[in-house]
């Protein structure tokens, strides 16, 4: 396991969502289509054991309707120990099986021997359970949904991969990346991180939350970068399901180009929802570039009129701003008309808006200009192994500032009481952008691949 990195060895705060066990359904709960694939620690009848030889082998996904697919513990770990009824570790452990795109119901039997603190994150560290506490000997049952996809468009009613059909026009960091493999992953970490069962169940019907976007949005695979797309599982229940389809370095005009908002329109069905955010990459001049008070309300309208005519809801997410302050600490706004062209057409459409632009200004100003250092990627030399160079970007965060930028969207549903409201987990913390969760008083336990490369986009 590489060295923990500062920012990440600091204490929990109360607010942090910690009640898991059992959850409950809340609107649009799904119609199970298919069996589940079981996964026991223990010896059983009614699942497929795992031990420390069962190991994730590619192969091609099988239907979900017949044999099991492949399966195993994952990217070259496996637990450290195996109990009479549970899977125990003192590192990360990745488990995957492969399946084909869609929603996928995740039942876990979380606990072991030991007292256990476990965080759990699938495909690309999207985060779904932090950092829940369990009593030596005990066990909590989690449940959440993981939505699962391939460079593929398929046509409707098309099973199976083909060369023939349409691709999403992938970045060289994307290919091979867990968000767009074959496969669906799990990631178990924290303090001896236990599981004693895995139950992977394909769903139908589930409402879908879409996000397209660009870096700032992205599930970020690699520490230290996050977004806040990867972080918005953590706050929705087993009644919604969340597909981050937003990419690093993307505009508006080049994620229709590159064939994502077809990739999204492919899979999206009524009762579904479309979040849009972009404008940190559209000012630049490029293949990509988008001239605010033109092109960019068209390619809104457009955006809109997709997810409309497919029966899915589109709500406009205003892009966060810049760490940029002048010399009165105040923010600096460098997005150009951007983030006024999104607000005129929420209104002229009568879409909801979450205005992350100025939430995000309340809150870097709040924190201060020293204090924003701790929530975007800013670290001294051999903060992390192999990086010989300092750390200093102004645009894209850490765990911490993604989470905080979370926390805002989510108070933002809440208070304009959207029907995504319902879909929520319960209880959670009201969240006050003029008086953000104190960096001293927050972690989040690391995952273990890391990367020193700025992701696309500045």
């Amino acid at each position: 396991m590489h060295a923990r990195p500062p920012f990440l060895s600091l204490l929990t705060k109360p607010h942090r969502i910690a009640v898991y066990a059992v959850l409950p359904l809340t609107l649009g709960t799904p119609a199970i289509a298919q069996r589940p694939w079981k996964f026991d620690c223990a010896s059983s009848k009614s699942a497929t054991p795992l031990t420390s030889t069962t190991l994730y082998k590619a192969a091609p996904p099988a239907s979900p309707s017949t044999a099991t697919p492949a399966f195993g513990f994952d990217l070259g770990t496996v637990p450290s120990s195996f109990t009479a009824d549970s899977c125990n570790s003192v590192n990360p452990f990745f488990f995957s099986i492969a399946v084909p795109d869609g929603n996928y119901r995740v039942t876990l039997r979380l606990g072991g021997p030991v007292a256990s603190t476990t965080t759990v994150r699938a495909e690309s560290r999207r985060l779904f359970i932090d950092q829940l506490e369990i009593a030596a000997g005990s066990s909590a049952h989690v449940v959440f949904n993981v939505n699962v996809r391939s460079a593929t468009i398929f046509p409707p009613a098309t099973p199976h991969p083909s060369t023939e059909l349409p691709q999403v026009k992938l970045k060289p960091r994307e290919i091979g990346a867990l968000d767009w493999d074959e496969k669906l992953t799990l990631e178990f970490n924290g303090t001896h991180p236990s599981v004693r069962s895995i139950s992977i169940q394909p769903i139908n019907h589930v409402p879908t939350i879409y996000i397209a976007g660009d870096s700032t949005v992205v599930d970020q695979d690699k520490e230290p970068w996050a977004a806040w797309g990867q972080m918005l599982p953590l706050f929705f229940g087993s009644g919604v399901s969340i597909a981050n389809e937003a990419e690093s370095g993307e505009t508006i005009r080049s994620f229709q180009s590159e064939h994502r908002l077809d990739k999204i329109m492919s899979t999206i069905q009524p009762g579904d929802y479309l979040i849009i955010q972009f404008g940190h990459n559209d000012q630049k001049p490029g293949s990509g570039y988008v001239p605010a008070a033109t092109d960019f309300r068209d390619y809104l309208l457009h955006y809109i009129s997709e997810a409309r005519s497919h029966g899915a809801t589109p709500i406009l997410v205003t892009p966060m701003n810049r760490r940029d302050f002048d010399s009165n600490g105040k923010i600096i706004q460098t997005l150009g008309d951007y983030p006024s062209v999104m607000r005129e057409v929420a209104q002229q459409q009568k879409l909801a808006l979450i205005d992350l632009n100025v939430m995000s200004k309340t809150m870097f100003e709040a924190m201060g200009e020293a204090g924003t250092l701790h929530a975007f990627v800013h670290y001294p030399a051999n903060t992390f192994p192999g990086q010989t160079e300092e750390l200093k970007d102004n645009t894209h965060f850490n765990s911490y500032g993604a989470y905080e930028l979370a926390r805002a969207i989510v108070q933002s549903i809440r208070d304009q009481k959207l029907p995504l409201k319902h879909y929520l987990r319960s209880p959670i913390a009201s969240f006050d952008p003029a008086h953000p969760d104190a960096f001293a008083d927050w972690k989040l336990s690391p995952s273990p691949n890391i990367s020193t490369d700025t992701p696309y986009g500045r």
